[in-house]
This record gives C-alpha cells, sequence and structure tokens, in this order.
C-alpha cells in the first residue's frame, strides 16, 4: 500500500489540497501499477513560523523582502 506524505506551509484552499490528493494518488498508483484504492496520501500543514531556509524561518525572510 503506497503511502504518501507531503508537508506543506499553511495557505492553500480546500480545492487545492483536493486537487493534490487526486492528482498525486493518480500519478502514483500509474508509476507503482498500484490500485488507486491502495494509494493514502497525508498533507502535513506547517506554519511559516516552523519552516526555516538558510537560517531563518519562512516568516523572517517574507517580512525582509517586504523591506527591501
Amino acid at each position: 500500500m503506497p503511502f504518501i506524505q507531503i508537508n506543506i506551509l499553511e495557505g492553500r484552499t480546500p480545492e487545492k489540497k483536493e486537487q493534490l490528493i487526486q492528482e498525486v494518488s493518480h500519478l502514483v498508483a500509474d508509476v507503482l501499477d498500484a490500485p488507486i484504492e491502495n494509494v493514502r496520501v497525508l498533507i502535513q500543514e506547517m506554519s511559516s513560523d516552523h519552516w526555516g531556509i538558510a537560517g531563518e524561518s519562512v516568516t523572517k525572510r517574507k517580512q525582509n523582502m517586504r523591506k527591501g
């Protein structure tokens, strides 16, 4: 049973997340030749305060981009 975990920042619409689940599920089923009924997808949303890039949070990076 394929189990896919996807980590994304908060803020996507429910429709976008539904589309992501659908498209990833179909792709995995096709590539692995597995029944779509066996594919599981977990989306984990994180706050931009909890995601870091190059030593600073995404929140901080966005603030710095607005200033500069």
